[in-house]
């Protein structure tokens, strides 16, 4: 009994990693990122695809999990030196994207007849970008450790600051009690700390953390104390009000200028990964997929006018703080999503009265969508970036120039797909003539036997000599 009881979440476990690998595998075919096919396959298996997974508390804690793992590794990668040389325009591109954001959402709400209060809950939402998806983009592009990684590392981590003030508005908004001290009191908390570490550990050297020399070539001890940091510090971020993120990026920075930073890394980093596929699965389960479809345009409507508008600020923004076209144009695409965090705003929003039901389902479905067109969008725009600099004549030759290895891979696969079925049909026309001729060969060799065994039938009446003479009688002519 209790094999049965723990086969079936084992046979859906094994096929919901199988169906992320095929898309994954997929996507790559295509010359996409493979987090496509990771969200992909959480719509496909969510509960309102095919049912095979469900949005538990559980799927979501491990992909929270994730994000935390995530920027501590960011955290632990993090050069000191650029990181501070970035934070002064990181600030300003955040500051221009929530003030855009905020005028952009009062005018939706004043234009559809809503409140105050939903239009600085959908300003805050568009005003966000996912860490966790960009970070992987840009780290699928071998741009994360360059200039536009620096940059758009600095500006998440800004913006996963205000976090913490835009939770404590939102609930305010609803009617809960919320005092502007006591959101200015933990703001300052956060940038003040993060600016005195990162004047302390820029002052001296690395740190030694305890018992060094004995864990050092301890894989276990090492993967359970790193993970321990990254939860430790953001655990305690979330005490103390701030965002449990902003403590997981922390403890990354601190563990990074440890002497540990060489051998945890390698020892974490597969831990990571496994969890931020399941973030891009839970991801695929928040698709309500009735919703979308019966409101398909409006929702894909807004996504992409959402996508567009954030990139052409980002890259505005971007150069207007000093930075050249192509760490502009990498930095502006890479944040062109909506935030995961903006589904914790709505949720707060939501539950705290100052979002409707409508509003609610709506900030769900558009973020979930900008997080899966995201990777696809910043491939199309850069390809269309390299083909505008090239100057092509015609827009056939632009289109076939883009996408000359999609198509390559494309006339590949439709060629694999005649060759197989050509190779069925003459198997299956040498197996049916093999049978043929197996019936045949049976049927001769019966009719061999049968006619011996009829010619050598006698009346057991006439005696031998009498039906020797019928014979020779019925032989004469």
């Amino acid at each position: 009994m209790e094999a049965e009881a723990h086969a079936v979440p084992l046979t859906e476990m094994a096929f919901v990693i199988l169906m992320a690998i095929a898309l994954g595998l997929g996507l790559m075919r295509l010359k996409q990122p493979p987090l496509v096919g990771f969200i992909l396959a959480g719509v496909v298996l969510g509960p309102t695809g095919f049912g095979l997974i469900g949005n538990s508390d559980s799927v979501t804690a491990l992909a929270e999990m994730g994000v935390l793992m995530l920027l501590f590794f960011i955290g632990m990668e993090l050069s000191l030196r650029a990181f501070i040389i970035s934070l002064k325009p990181a600030v300003l591109v955040a500051t221009g994207q929530l003030a855009v954001a905020l005028g952009i959402g009062l005018t939706l709400a004043w234009a559809t007849g809503a409140g105050m209060a939903e239009g600085l809950i959908f300003g805050f939402i568009i005003g966000l970008s996912s860490t966790v998806v960009a970070m992987k983009m840009l780290d699928d592009m071998d741009e994360l450790r360059g200039d536009a990684g620096r940059i758009a590392i600095a500006v998440l981590i800004a913006q996963d600051i205000a976090v913490v003030p835009m939770l404590i508005i939102v609930s305010a908004l609803g009617g809960q009690d919320a005092g502007l001290f006591a959101v200015a009191a933990k703001v300052a908390l956060a940038v003040g700390f993060l600016a005195w570490l990162l004047w302390w550990l820029g002052r001296r050297g690395k740190l030694r953390a305890p018992f060094a020399a004995q864990i050092a070539d301890n894989v276990e001890i090492l993967a359970l104390g790193a993970m321990g940091v990254c939860f430790g510090a953001a655990a305690l971020s979330g005490v103390l009000g701030l965002s449990p993120a902003y403590g997981a990026f922390v403890g990354g920075i601190v563990v990074g200028n440890s002497t540990l930073r060489a051998r945890i890394i390698p020892v974490i980093e597969p831990i990571q990964s496994v969890l931020v596929v399941v973030f891009f699965l839970s991801i695929g389960l928040l698709f309500d997929l009735s919703y979308i479809w019966n409101n398909l345009w409006v929702v894909l409507g807004a996504a992409l006018v959402v996508i567009a508008a954030k990139t052409l600020l980002n890259v505005f923004l971007l150069r207007a703080t000093g930075h050249d076209r192509n760490t502009a144009l990498i930095g502006g695409l890479s944040m062109a999503q909506i935030g995961e965090f903006s589904f914790v705003l709505a949720a707060a929003g939501f539950s705290a009265g100052a979002l409707g039901q409508d509003g609610y389902r709506l900030a769900i479905a558009v973020t979930a969508i900008s997080l899966l067109v995201s990777p696809a969008w910043m491939s199309i725009m850069r390809r269309i970036e390299d083909v505008a600099a090239k100057g092509f004549s015609s827009y056939r030759e632009a289109l076939s120039e883009a996408y000359a290895g999609e198509i390559e891979n494309v006339g590949e696969g439709l060629w694999w797909m005649r060759a197989r079925y050509r190779a069925g049909r003459m198997t299956l026309r040498k197996w049916r003539v093999r049978r043929a001729q197996e019936k045949a060969a049976k049927s001769a060799a019966a009719q061999e036997v049968a006619e011996p065994a009829a010619g050598t039938v006698q009346d057991p009446d006439k005696p031998e000599t009498e039906a020797a003479t019928d014979k020779e009688r019925s032989a004469a002519p």
